[in-house]
């Protein structure tokens, strides 16, 4: 069974990847892995070792406490509830892309958060 610390920390790698839009092929890529490697962080069934976190921060630049935001105090290691990451999941559950880009412009717009374009 998972700890609930690697899913947390998965989900919010996903969170951030997604509102990167980078792929998990685009991330595996990056770290010399295969792109199921990056589904089975993500889900929280393997953990993150120190220096691949660390390598995912430079990846999808943030800082490496981001992926512990929101984790309740280090007696009680339960996630608390994600808005952010209710949102990446209604966000990716729009299947017209123009539709999907224009939210996302929206919020980056309402964030001040740019997000950089980035070359396949």
């Amino acid at each position: 069974m998972s700890h609930p610390v690697d899913v947390h920390v998965g989900k919010r790698l996903k969170q951030i990847r997604t509102l990167r839009r980078m792929s998990q092929t685009d991330v595996a890529k990056r770290l010399e892995l295969s792109f199921q490697q990056i589904q089975k962080y993500e889900i929280g069934s393997n953990r993150i070792a120190a220096s691949r976190l660390f390598e995912l921060s430079r990846i999808l630049d943030v800082p490496t406490s981001y992926f512990f935001e929101g984790l309740a105090d280090a007696n009680n290691t339960a996630p608390r509830g994600d808005r952010g990451l209710d949102i990446v999941n209604a966000l990716a559950a729009i299947e017209d892309d123009k539709i999907k880009s224009r939210i996302v412009t929206f919020i980056e717009d309402v964030s001040g958060l740019t997000v950089a374009r980035r070359a396949s």
